[in-house]
């Protein structure tokens, strides 16, 4: 566990710096550590270590863990591209849902949602690079989707997400989490939808994306490396 722990500690280091750098507390940035391709055993490191929120990005592999992790009761959030037809696999399992996209989508969670008796956290994500390979919403789009979503009586909208493109200088991505910055700001400037939650930034670029905001950061490799 000392690899894990050394890393979670270097990491915290980092979010504290970051957070004040943009005038901000660490308190205000939730790590979510991402489980993707991770075993159960590994996981349980992570929570032992203090990693509670846990992020899954695909319905089939976070069924199992899941399952096997339920004693250490982690607090779970997906992260993923999300099928309307596998929401009711997860909706009674996850706090939050990160990763939607669609009208369509949000509507599969609010009637799912509705049938477990709870309201389900969500964020809504932006491609806000405009990537073909990458989904969300197109930023233009974000305010009058978001504004239709809130006549969907089991869900809250909490906040925006994004996955910046990859690359190998983090800085090149300071200007997407600027954007996404903007686009939450002017989102709770013009309509009273009081988002709270900006989810962007990954093991390579969750410090530039503190910087400019974020308030929860979904990081896997950085943790779990060697």
């Amino acid at each position: 566990m000392g690899g894990i722990a050394n890393n979670l500690a270097h990491i915290n280091e980092v979010i504290a710096a970051s957070a004040a750098k943009s005038g901000r507390n660490h308190s205000n940035v939730k790590l979510i550590g991402v489980t993707k391709t991770i075993e159960p055993v590994r996981i349980q490191e992570l929570i032992a270590a203090g990693v509670t929120n846990l992020g899954e990005n695909r319905v089939q592999d976070f069924l199992p863990k899941y399952e096997s992790l339920k004693a250490h009761d982690p607090t779970w959030h997906f992260i993923g591209h999300l099928q309307r037809n596998k929401v009711k696999f997860i909706i009674d399992k996850v706090a939050m849902i990160h990763s939607v996209d669609s009208l369509a989508l949000a509507e599969e969670i609010d009637k799912r949602a509705g049938q477990t008796g709870r309201r389900m956290d969500i964020l809504v994500e932006i491609n806000i690079a405009g990537e073909s390979s990458k989904h969300g919403l197109n930023q233009s789009d974000a305010p009058d989707i978001i504004s239709k979503l809130t006549d969907l009586k089991n869900i809250q909208v909490k906040g925006l997400m994004c996955m910046a493109p990859f690359v190998e200088n983090p800085e090149e991505n300071r200007r997407y989490f600027e954007k996404m910055r903007n686009l939450f700001l002017d989102i709770n400037a013009k309509q009273p939808h009081n988002l709270t939650e900006l989810s962007m930034g990954m093991s390579g670029d969750y410090n530039i994306a503190i910087e400019e905001g974020a308030t929860m950061v979904r990081v896997g490799t950085a943790l779990v490396c060697e």
